[in-house]
């Protein structure tokens, strides 16, 4: 087989589905816009201080370790694992909860909050790893093309937890309000609130108080790097500061695509950038889904993200911490019902130099400080200076320290920049959410449907937002090219 395939992007779904390809016999080649190759995965270095400028959360070591043993290769081949001991904590105005890195130690602090709640705990947990089964090794694997997929012995037994949320089941065993957010937090990462996301989705509890919160040695960029490794290794050739500039469409067919100018000729085009981006791509006549469809998805969150340079090691603080002192429910309305700068935020901050001391110099912390907020919002530097500011003030309150003074540089993320550099709908940082009408079947197709030979990739399409189920839609995306275009 000697069938070219051109892949735009090079972030985890895209290099996933090259390496797959690869495989498969294809020859691949990938065109980056940016310099490096990761997607929203890069990484800053700055003043021997390492930065994950993207995800920072290492969930799910089983999806991983299946991409790699795919390829005879595991992830010790590649980079160092650490599970984290405590996974995270949480601040709340009032207390500090401590999740460890196993149900007994999650337990005893469940039970310090609210006693007897231990007990709903495990069973939740227990489903909740029933739900992750099914959907790891069942759902997931699917490419979203038919509602059968959904329709196993397993999910039709369960058919009510599709219709159900996970904020009224977790709200139905369990009373204390800092309990509920604790076990609402996880489904953030699929991109919903908690009371959009069906229960199905508990297995992200799961992946949480199960399987632990684990950090690659380096960080996360670390797993780029291997994959970028992988896939040299298997003839995929690898071009950063390629601009795609269009898809050529000829009768109906792909026959390549623009890159700086330049007609690249190929049997079949793969994006991995975003969904709406690539078909901008393309005349309107080729394009699957009108702009007002785009309006009408419920996207996940945006971020405002900082990157801080700190010479002094901080205290009182994990590798992962997060800031609940504000109405959590307040916040999510101002992300999704009324979209707007929040009041009165919550936030996240990773100090991986904490447990990594390669990520910062010697007496110094790495800190990455996370806002949620809506996509499509006015960004300007003064916003960003302004809830630095508040953000700032509150973490010293909370951590019973100063740290401003010792901040040796700050650099910001925001919309403007997932757009210039991502080509983001609205400047979203983790695609399209996964509510229960955006689920499998129902998410934008893995396979266009006016274009032959065109498919996609990522975030936007099946399974969803995430970086393992970017994996996975790497892997389903190859399969189904294989299969369609062997």
């Amino acid at each position: 087989m000697n069938k070219t395939v051109s892949i735009i992007g090079s972030g985890f779904s895209a290099l996933s589905a090259a390496c797959y390809l690869a495989k498969a016999g294809y020859k691949v080649s990938m065109f980056e816009k940016n310099n490096t190759v990761g997607g929203r995965a890069r990484q800053l270095i700055k003043d021997g201080f390492t930065f994950d400028i993207g995800p920072s959360w290492y969930w799910m070591p089983d999806v991983f370790e299946k991409f790699f043993n795919d390829f005879g290769k595991s992830t010790s081949d590649f980079y160092q694992l650490d599970k984290l001991s405590p996974a995270y904590k949480i601040f709340f105005s009032d207390e500090v909860i401590t999740i460890g890195d196993h149900m007994d130690q999650i337990c005893e602090e469940f039970e310090r909050i609210e006693i007897g709640s231990s007990k709903p705990l495990r069973k939740f947990i227990n489903q909740a790893q029933e739900h992750y089964d099914i959907a790891i090794n069942k759902v997931v694997l699917k490419p979203g093309i038919s509602p059968f997929e959904l329709v196993t012995k397993e999910t039709v037994k369960r058919i009510d937890r599709f219709f159900k949320s996970i904020s009224s089941e977790v709200r139905k065993n369990f009373k204390n309000p800092k309990l509920i957010s604790t076990l609402e937090f996880p489904v953030l990462f699929l991109g919903a609130k908690p009371s959009q996301t069906p229960s199905f989705y508990s297995f992200m509890n799961f992946a949480d108080f199960g399987l632990g919160t684990w950090h690659p040695k380096g960080g996360m960029y670390e797993i780029i790097k291997a994959m970028k490794k992988l896939a040299e290794e298997l003839g995929v050739t690898i071009n950063n500061n390629n601009n795609v500039e269009k898809i050529n469409v000829n009768n109906g067919k792909t026959t390549g695509i623009i890159v700086n100018g330049k007609l690249v000729e190929s049997d079949i085009v793969l994006s991995g950038a975003d969904y709406h981006h690539t078909e901008t791509l393309l005349n309107k006549n080729h394009r699957q889904y009108s702009e007002s469809y785009w309006e009408k998805r419920t996207f996940a969150p945006s971020s405002l993200l900082f990157y801080v340079g700190f010479n002094k090691k901080l205290k009182n603080v994990e590798h992962h911490n997060l800031f609940f002192d504000t109405d959590f429910e307040a916040h999510a309305e101002e992300i999704y019902d009324n979209p707007k700068w929040p009041e009165k935020p919550l936030f996240y901050v990773n100090f991986p130099s904490v447990t990594d001391k390669s990520m910062a110099p010697d007496d110094c912390e790495t800190g990455f400080f996370l806002i949620p907020i809506a996509p499509g919002l006015e960004d300007t530097p003064e916003l960003r200076q302004q809830y630095f500011d508040i953000i700032i003030n509150r973490f010293e309150d909370l951590t019973n320290q100063n740290v401003q003074s010792h901040i040796l540089f700050k650099e910001s993320f925001c919309i403007n920049d997932f757009i210039k550099d991502y080509n983001s709908y609205k400047g979203n940082a983790y695609g399209m959410a996964n509510t229960l009408m955006q689920t499998a079947f129902l998410r934008p197709k893995l396979k266009s449907k006016k274009v032959d030979n065109l498919y996609f990739t990522g975030q936007l399409t099946v399974p969803g937002p995430g970086v393992p189920p970017s994996l996975i839609s790497g892997k389903l995306v190859a399969d189904l090219i294989t299969k369609n275009e062997a």
